[in-house]
């Protein structure tokens, strides 16, 4: 009988045997036509992220400047951004840039014509005093604490028509003065104009128009003193209706204009108005 159940048992143990390998087998073909087919998760598509929203996608109109005195370098383009970027990345709070035909001498009327003394009244809106008159000598840096800004000056003076030059575009951190009228705290009305944005981004006073009264700009002049302006008010005026008397007139006493574009944006006319800060001298300092 011994003999028998030892044929039995090794039997048995092919059968084991066997059933085990068929086993490996099989999970090894299954697993083959599993891993050849794909069946793994793959990372969902790009364009399967949230699109981004209408407000995002347009833009404010707000960017793009060609150039002139609104052109802070806010700019509001997706120009800058690379292909195929989202929109998402694209700067929100700007226009598309305009058209080339579009003069940047368009955004700020000339101030070539100033009337007398008696003929403009005085910059309102604030209780500073007025300081005394300072020699003339060029300014260098202006800085405007409540917005954050310190840029350099360049001196600007009018085109063939007339017309206020515009700071260079290509360097939307730098801001213009109109070297041909007083410099900022000598008597008369001092004028500086920036880019809001250009085809690049946002430019140097693309917030000038959040400023408010009380608040104030220094600028730094080449003789070492530093011309300390108290904002009186801030306006926007259209384009076709720039009041020239008001803004660039002399008030006998020294006064400062910070110009820079407004209003709505066309990509074939572009800002339709201007930002105008009225501003007149309180102090002078040693340092920004």
């Amino acid at each position: 009988m011994a003999p028998r159940r030892s044929r039995i048992t090794r039997r048995r143990r092919r059968l084991f045997r066997l059933a085990r390998t068929v086993t490996a087998v099989v999970v090894l073909v299954v697993g083959g036509f599993w891993w050849a087919g794909g069946e793994e998760p793959s990372a969902p598509p790009l364009a399967s992220a949230p699109a981004a929203s209408d407000e995002a996608a347009s833009g404010e109109a707000a960017s793009g400047e060609a150039g002139g005195a609104g052109a802070e370098g806010v700019p509001r383009e997706g120009t800058g951004a690379a292909a195929g970027a989202p929109a998402a990345l694209d700067h929100e709070a700007k226009p598309e840039a305009p058209p080339e035909g579009v003069p940047p001498s368009k955004s700020v009327p000339s101030p070539k014509a100033t009337p007398s003394p008696k003929a403009v009244p005085r910059s309102k809106g604030t209780s500073g005093q007025a300081a005394a008159p300072l020699p003339r000598s060029r300014p260098t840096t202006v800085a405007v604490p409540a917005i954050t800004i310190e840029a350099p000056v360049t001196d600007l003076g009018l085109d063939a028509a007339g017309r206020l030059a515009a700071p260079p575009v290509d360097n939307p951190r730098v801001v213009g003065w109109y070297a041909k009228g007083p410099t900022p705290g000598e008597r008369g009305t001092a004028v500086v104009v920036g880019h809001r944005d250009t085809r690049t981004g946002p430019a140097v006073f693309l917030n000038l128009g959040v400023l408010n009264p009380g608040n104030t700009v220094r600028i730094a002049r080449a003789d070492g003193k530093v011309a300390v302006f108290t904002v009186d008010r801030v306006k926007t005026y259209a384009k076709d209706d720039f009041p020239d008397k008001e803004v660039y007139g002399a008030t006998g006493r020294p006064e400062l204009r910070l110009l820079t574009c407004g209003g709505s944006f066309d990509r074939k006319t572009g800002y339709d108005a201007n930002i105008v800060v009225f501003a007149h001298l309180t102090d002078t300092a040693q340092k920004i």
